[in-house]
């Protein structure tokens, strides 16, 4: 398997993308920003169609419509009604601009098949490069944001007494959560990749309540469900969008499975 390139390729990549998507995972959970991260997906894809219709990368469409989606949101304010129907807004309209650029531009239907859920025949070296910068980056500025992104998500009664980086906080959250996708898709593919963001986080809830064993059990768990994903569509030449939600659905399942034992020995 290894003596391929894209094989090795995918691997490493897999490695960055746990990490981003243990990190935010966490966050998203917190946040209750499931939604959205969905929405944010669909997007994606709009703006990897925008890329293939400009002749641009892909990746690049992503990045421009899902950080312009985020901060637009974002400055939609933090009532919860209002934040939703904006979303709905957006959800729709990118989705449709996404199907006329795919139908505008001259790529086969197979190529949005690939957008949606992921290939790692297109994983290559230059691919590999640019995911593992975005990926550093992406981790730095959260480092560097940690502090008060943990109080704004964890403590939310405490950080209404500070309302006033509230949103700016939330802003910038939301265009790392469209980074994160928009890097992470290129294997899982823009329509799956809030599995990723969403369902080891929320396992790892039920295995630990501390952050940072929270952050290091879904990074390990999304890696897991990658390389073991990558394995078994290697063998199959299934797509490997299905093994990994299947496995992190298993995941998930086996901690509510804990859970419940827990409460029935209480």
């Amino acid at each position: 398997m290894f003596t391929y390139d894209f094989m090795r390729y995918a691997f490493i990549a897999g490695i960055f993308i746990a990490l981003i998507c243990g990190v935010m995972g966490v966050f998203v959970v917190a946040r209750q920003t499931s939604f959205f991260t969905h929405t944010l997906s669909e997007i994606g894809f709009s703006g990897a169609s925008f890329g293939v219709f400009l002749g641009i990368s892909p990746l690049a469409g992503m990045l421009l419509f899902t950080s312009a989606s985020a901060i637009l949101i974002g400055l939609s304010g933090e009532k919860v009604g209002r934040r939703e129907a904006s979303i709905s807004v957006f959800s729709g309209l990118f989705l449709g601009l996404g199907i006329l650029f795919l139908s505008l531009s001259d790529k086969q239907s197979s190529y949005a098949t690939s957008i949606l859920f992921g290939s790692i025949v297109g994983i290559n070296e230059s691919s590999l490069y640019t995911l593992v910068g975005l990926s550093v980056i992406l981790l730095l500025v959260v480092a560097l944001m940690f502090r008060p992104l943990a109080y704004n998500s964890f403590d939310g009664q405490g950080s209404e007494y500070n309302q006033r980086y509230n949103r700016l906080i939330s802003i910038i959250f939301l265009v790392l959560l469209a980074l994160t996708i928009s890097v992470a898709a290129q294997i899982v593919g823009s329509l799956l990749i809030f599995v990723l963001l969403t369902i080891p986080a929320s396992a790892a809830k039920y295995y630990t309540h501390t952050m940072g064993k929270m952050i290091s059990l879904a990074t390990g768990f999304a890696l897991f469900g990658i390389w073991l994903g990558l394995y078994l569509s290697y063998l199959t030449d299934l797509p490997v969008s299905f093994f990994i939600t299947v496995i992190e659905a298993l995941i998930y399942g086996s901690a509510i499975f804990k859970e419940y034992r827990n409460n029935q020995h209480k």
